[in-house]
């Protein structure tokens, strides 16, 4: 994973605030980041966290991403994101619903470039009122999570495999060679 630690808790504050805060749960938080990444990929060749894919059974998931949030509820204090979110689970739910420590403010927007913020204004839009499950059957759908089996990394290149992808394989892999 490139992403800075203030980008990336600027990026969940940008989920947390323009989504249905009562439907954003770690699997539909993680689905948010898969979209940003992947669509990102499809018009620019390049993702946004350049985080670890990894097929799931409940879909693509972004692993050190995932790790950091999973402390959250494991042990705040040694979180890197406790100052930024707390995970929360109501009874008689599976839902870990994310819990937000602030808004995404003008000052955030410093870490993104515009085709960051695009995409991720399109993705929170699209998925607003989705729930977790919702999400997570469209990222079923998906070439990179349909074309890898289970615990297999995905490969940003396998983006070129969906038909709304912009961008050819060989495109994909040489901004990934030159960035990585």
């Amino acid at each position: 994973m490139k992403i800075p630690v203030p980008k990336l808790k600027a990026m969940i504050r940008y989920f947390a605030t323009y989504t249905d805060p009562k439907l954003l749960g770690k699997t539909k938080l993680m689905k948010l980041f898969y979209f940003s990444d992947f669509n990102h990929v499809k018009q620019y060749a390049s993702p946004i966290t350049y985080d670890n894919y990894v097929n799931l059974e409940h879909g693509p998931i972004p692993s050190t991403i995932m790790n950091l949030v999973s402390v959250v509820e494991t042990d705040l204090d040694l979180s890197i994101l406790g100052d930024t979110i707390s995970i929360e689970t109501r009874d008689g739910s599976n839902m870990k619903r994310i819990v937000m420590k602030g808004k995404f403010t003008e000052e955030d927007k410093k870490y993104f470039n515009k085709t960051e913020l695009k995409i991720m204004e399109e993705v929170a839009k699209k998925f607003k009122d989705s729930t977790g499950k919702n999400i997570e059957d469209i990222s079923h759908k998906e070439a990179p999570w349909r074309t890898t089996k289970e615990t297999e990394n995905i490969s940003y290149t396998l983006a070129a495999k969906d038909p709304d992808c912009l961008v050819d394989e060989e495109d994909i892999a040489t901004i990934l060679e030159i960035t990585g």
